[in-house]
């Protein structure tokens, strides 16, 4: 059986399925796209590298994932559409991991519904931020962490995240000054823990601004070193004013872990 076939060489009609493709990237997707062989939408990217093996596979219409590939996202989803009724969701799989590089994998395929849209159909998200403040540079993972040059103080760091969640207006934590939508977000739960010399930010939330979540870190790693009080988180908040906020992360050390629909 050739998956390639298209399916206009078919004689009987085809049974129309949408699928969601879940790519996984070296592990840590969003920082592999953007700091290293995928960075923005030059020459080789996500998007292409997928794409013209999906072609292969079947008609596809490539306005999603397109679109989520730009935004980085670990699971990029995309429209399947005239797939051939012989082709299993594993042989997909299998046939876009044996041709794709090394650094991206196809980790799972599942039919969705007809309406599934894989932006708006989303209810939540996790982001994780990693740094890493050992006496000795992380040789392996330098390319997924933020090295720290002082340990912060993670307990402070704690209680200003205790202020940062729920539902707020995020304007203060917004990358985009230009932001004409509501810059209100609910973020359930932020976590910061540490394992040896690694922290670790978690961050749950309905949606995420621009930048929001690197801006967050920032803000905490002021809050670590002493030069912003927890108490004064509320005010930064109120003041609606990204001035007021600590400054942007570096990209190293976030990674979308999950999306939830």
């Amino acid at each position: 059986m050739d998956i390639r076939k298209h399916s206009k060489d078919r004689k009987k009609p085809v049974m129309r399925k949408r699928l969601k493709i879940a790519v996984f990237i070296a592990g840590f997707v969003c920082i592999a796209l953007m700091v290293f062989r995928y960075f923005g939408f030059v020459s080789k990217t996500v998007y292409e590298e997928s794409v013209s093996h999906l072609t292969e596979v079947f008609h596809q219409s490539d306005n999603m994932l397109r679109e989520l590939t730009e935004k980085n996202l670990t699971y990029l989803h995309m429209w399947g559409e005239n797939l051939q009724n012989t082709s299993s969701e594993d042989e997909i799989r299998d046939y876009m991991n044996r041709y794709l590089p090394d650094d991206i994998a196809v980790k799972e395929v599942k039919e969705a519904s007809e309406r599934f849209h894989a932006r708006y159909k989303a209810v939540g998200k996790l982001y994780r931020y990693t740094c890493y403040d050992g006496p000795v540079k992380p040789v392996f993972q330098r390319k997924y962490v933020t090295v720290l040059e002082k340990r912060p103080d993670l307990e402070k760091m704690q209680q200003a995240a205790a202020y940062l969640e729920g539902k707020h207006d995020y304007k203060s934590f917004c990358g985009n000054p230009r932001m004409k939508k509501s810059t209100v977000r609910v973020v359930d739960k932020i976590e910061i823990t540490r394992k040896g010399s690694f922290i670790y930010f978690d961050f749950h939330g309905t949606g995420f601004l621009q930048n929001m979540v690197r801006i967050l870190v920032g803000t905490l790693l002021e809050v670590g070193k002493g030069k912003i009080k927890p108490e004064q988180i509320p005010d930064i908040l109120e003041a609606k004013n990204r001035q007021m906020a600590g400054p942007t992360a570096p990209p190293q050390g976030l990674c979308l872990i999950k999306v939830d629909y």
